[in-house]
């Protein structure tokens, strides 16, 4: 029986965050939410305020992500 949970977004080595993904679902969530970027730029362009909500919501739910998957974020000094 496995207790440890799989770490998507390991923490940074220096800084507050997470650093690249590890992992293939990592990566997976990190790409859609760049193709979510991209794809709303080109349908919502013209829209500013429309577009800047979007961005809030997408990088509220890839911020959730990272939280939910990833290392307790906390400042980092190096090798900890």
């Amino acid at each position: 029986m496995q207790t440890e949970k799989k770490v998507w977004f390991p923490a940074k080595r220096y800084g507050w965050g997470w650093g690249c993904p590890n992992c293939w679902q990592g990566w997976a969530v990190l790409m859609t939410w760049l193709s979510l970027v991209f794809v709303g730029l080109l349908l919502i362009k013209e829209r500013m305020m429309l577009y800047l909500a979007y961005m809030v919501v997408l990088t509220i739910a890839l911020i959730t992500i990272c939280y939910i998957k990833g290392e307790k974020p906390r400042w980092r000094w190096g090798k900890d």
